[in-house]
């Protein structure tokens, strides 16, 4: 997690190459945030993008991380453990504004 920036866009995936594997944000629950909108929703959502990519929805998947990657580069939105004031909601909107930029193929 520190090499990738922190728990909060760190995500993780259990893979069954036999049956079904689970995907999640490596940062378990954080009860202490709840109704503060401040946690960092990144990790959830490239756990989503591994997930496309195991079900073999590999260019949506790298959309989504290309998507994430530009928010995270342009650091206009930035949620509170990356040292910004922007909401969980906002940094979601966000990444949802760039994917829909991406031209996906």
């Amino acid at each position: 997690a520190i090499i990738q920036g922190g728990l909060g866009i760190a995500a993780g995936g259990n893979i069954n190459p036999e049956g079904i594997s689970m995907f999640e944000p490596i940062h378990g629950s954080a009860p202490k945030y709840k109704d503060k909108s401040i946690a960092n929703p990144t990790a959830t959502i490239l756990a989503g993008a591994m997930m496309l990519d195991c079900l073999g929805e590999v260019k949506v998947a790298k959309a989504i991380e290309d998507a994430v990657g530009k928010v995270l580069i342009e650091g206009k939105v930035r949620s509170h453990d990356l040292g910004g004031d922007s909401s969980t909601i906002e940094v979601g909107d966000k990444v949802v504004r760039k994917l829909k930029e991406v031209n996906i193929k």
